[in-house]
């Protein structure tokens, strides 16, 4: 705290990176604001943070410490000791200056001021609800007395931060003055209150911007069934609008009474252990022993250039140049280079329209890439993302005429999904130099992407293409070269007893509807349509040569693709696909499944199976589960929470489920193993439970515990 001749105490908030509020700085608070009350040369107060920032919000690790030891009294009672009784009632006046970003509980103490003046482009939201608790310290009462009640709900429950300029128009801001006048014009609007040249504003106290009562029941309850469809199998939600709905029909103060206690029973939810996990997790993925930690610093990628065209090469070239990294595409000809740039526009146009993009942002952007049908413009550049047809031959002959073409530091990498990177590197002298960049589809829009080493990839490689995720706004995932990589090899069994529990009688459209009601954006039949049955055909075939003792072999598909179908490719599959409506499941496709069923017969006495949904679900995710045990046996990944990462942004896994270790935890690995072993000993060796997860669930270990590393996992890390 420093005061001024002018009688204005400037208080700020200090605690790198991003001033988190930890339980140190609420301490903090409430002595220095202890003292300006008591100080006679004090006449108001302003609150800022340090280094540019106003505060990101309270200390997540806090949340992390409550679900480790489950000792809810380590949270402390902010809400009405500090935000109430130290700023909001305080008897001089609080001016909050903000800059940088005002976030969480930063923003609750910025509410509780008495004015907000802010430095252009300010972040300000309210994003608790993604971590599965609420605003917890009068963000739900104070945030629609001053914006109103429909704004205040799609900031807090689609967690949606806004500018200061957005800010200012809608109230929450009193005025955006330039980063270099901030602290001078808030203590000048300080001293204003004082001389009651502005008015002293307690928010808490301010009714006329919530409309009547029947309105604002009529608002809640229209934002109710929309967050009913919105999010599923979560309660903060629901939780947020009680709170809500307390505060303006009973008053500011239940509403803060009613947000502490909800927000304490909050926290113990499992989808707040879920949420939780998962954003550590996600943090976690940069930390990769012997690469990261070596004090290397990544080198600049300035140019990219990027082999074929199609879906895969068009998306990544997107990412790159929307993050204005130069790109030069290569195609075989120049039928196929115009589509391929056509691709590149539309993307970038695409996300024009949906209002993702400015318009000025996306012009620049398409300047950023150029086309060639030779490797004359490879001479300098700084990596070779090769996106070609998974043939083994035709990226041999792509990678050993690269390494020529390109200058020696140039980083090559293949988007390979499920070729061994080796082979791919077999006619290369560079195998330091040869990594694999795996990206989603569509690859400018699935946030994660998986790095791929082999045992010869030097650690500069790996952070060099890891830095590069991060750059184009992707969560680059360190994994070891095995077939199908990390989230592929874990999730290939997902697709696969769907199949196997098809066949042994069970309806599709229940299991879709299962998996759809567990969490996953498709079920896995529709997932299939989607996809394509040529994909389906590919991977499948991938992995039967490589797993042919757990792989269980469908003749559904091949019988689909003989009657004329191919999913969503020419609109019916599994089910029917018209333009402008959702898919919907068609019944013609039934006499296939029973022929395909007849074809293998492997229904116990011929008739079909009796499952519960509960079982349906297990059946299908169990031997994902199964096979991520192997994942981490073998050391594809660094730790068992970056396969969480992975499933959660490669697979679409419900964020607020932890990720497929997280859940598998909290099943327990005995449950999983004993159920495993009886279907295996009912339906066959697709369900054969592996070793790790046998040994996990006989001495009691988490799943997620760091293995006692085997000599090939070590050398795969």
């Amino acid at each position: 705290m420093e005061v001024g001749d002018d009688g204005v105490a400037v208080i700020t908030i200090s605690n790198p990176p991003v001033n988190a509020l930890a339980l140190t700085i609420f301490d903090g608070l409430k002595e220095k604001y202890a003292e300006a009350m008591r100080r006679d040369d004090v006449k108001a107060v302003v609150l800022t943070g340090d280094a540019g920032k106003f505060s990101g919000g309270f200390d997540i690790n806090v949340f992390e410490r409550v679900h480790r030891t489950g000792d809810g009294s380590i949270l402390p009672e902010t809400s009405i000791s500090v935000a109430v009784n130290v700023i909001e009632d305080g008897k001089k006046p609080t001016v909050a200056a903000l800059q940088g970003l005002a976030l969480g509980g930063g923003l609750e103490l910025a509410l509780a001021a008495h004015a907000r003046i802010a430095a252009p482009n300010t972040l300000l939201g309210l994003p608790e609800l993604t971590l599965g608790v609420i605003p917890g310290s009068g963000g739900t009462q104070r945030l629609p007395r001053l914006i109103g009640l429909p704004k205040a709900l799609e900031l807090m429950l689609f967690s949606k931060p806004i500018t200061s300029e957005e800010g200012n128009d809608l109230g929450l801001v009193d005025a955006v003055v330039p980063s270099d006048e901030l602290i001078k014009a808030s203590r000048q609007w300080a001293l204003d209150i004082i001389e009651r040249r502005k008015p002293w504003i307690r928010s808490l106290h301010r009714i006329d911007k919530l409309g009547s009562v029947p309105e604002v029941v009529d608002i809640i309850k229209t934002a109710r069934q929309q967050a009913k469809q919105s999010f599923k199998n979560v309660p903060q939600h629901q939780a947020c609008l009680d709170v809500i709905e307390e505060g303006i029909i009973h008053g500011g103060y239940h509403g803060i009474l009613k947000e502490s206690s909800v927000f304490k029973d909050l926290i113990f939810t499992d989808a707040s252990k879920g949420l939780v996990h998962a954003f550590f997790s996600q943090r976690a993925t940069s930390k990769v022993p012997n690469v990261s930690d070596i004090g290397l610093k990544p080198r600049k990628i300035l140019k990219v250039a990027i082999i074929g065209g199609g879906l895969m090469g068009s998306g990544i070239a997107t990412a790159l140049i929307l993050s204005d990294i130069y790109v030069i595409l290569k195609e075989i000809n120049s039928e196929y280079l115009l589509k391929g740039i056509k691709a590149i526009e539309g993307n970038v146009r695409g996300l024009v329209s949906r209002k993702k993009l400015p318009k000025g942002k996306a012009e620049k952007a398409l300047l950023m890439v150029k086309g060639t049908l030779d490797y004359s413009d490879f001479k300098d550049v700084d990596m070779v993302i090769e996106a070609v047809v998974e043939n083994i031959p035709l990226k041999q002959k792509i990678f050993a005429d690269i390494e020529k073409a390109c200058p020696p530091h140039c980083i090559l990498a293949s988007n390979t999904s499920t070729i061994d990177l080796n082979v791919i590197g077999e006619k290369t002298k560079s195998q330091d130099r040869i990594i694999g960049a795996h990206f989603f589809s569509p690859a400018h829009m699935m946030p994660l992407l998986e790095v791929v080493r082999t045992e010869e990839t030097s650690a500069q490689v790996i952070l060099d293409l890891m830095n590069v995720g991060k750059i184009i706004k992707k969560v680059p995932v360190v994994v070891g070269n095995c077939t199908g990589f990390a989230v592929n090899r874990a999730f290939f069994p997902y697709s696969q007893s769907a199949h196997l529990l098809l066949h042994l009688g069970v309806d599709l459209f229940r299991i879709d509807q299962l998996i759809s009601n567990f969490g996953l954006p498709l079920g896995p039949f529709q997932l299939q349509d989607v996809a394509g049955y040529g994909v389906v055909v590919a991977t499948t075939e991938i992995f039967r040569t490589s797993f042919p003792d757990r792989t269980f072999q469908s003749p559904l598909v091949g019988l689909l693709l003989k009657n004329g179908r191919n999913g969503k490719n020419n609109g019916k599959g599994y089910y029917i696909f018209e333009k402008g409506s959702k898919p919907k499941p068609d019944p013609s496709v039934l006499p296939i499944i029973e022929e395909s069923r007849r074809t293998i017969n492997i229904m116990p006495g011929g008739k079909p199976i009796s499952v519960t949904d509960e079982e349906i679900i297990q059946m299908i995710l169990f031997p994902v589960v199964n096979e991520a045990c192997r994942v981490l046996d073998e050391g594809v990944v660094v730790r068992a929470s970056d396969l969480d990462t992975a499933s959660i942004l490669g697979m679409s896994f419900p964020s607020y489920r932890g990720g497929i270790i997280f859940w598998a935890d909290t099943i327990g690995a005995d449950i999983i193993y004993k159920s495993l072993q009886k279907w295996s000993e009912l339906y066959g060796n697709f369900f054969r439970p592996s070793r790790y997860l046998e040994e996990r669930a006989t001495r009691g270990i988490p799943l997620s515990a760091p293995a006692a590393t085997s000599p090939a996992a070590k050398a795969r890390l």
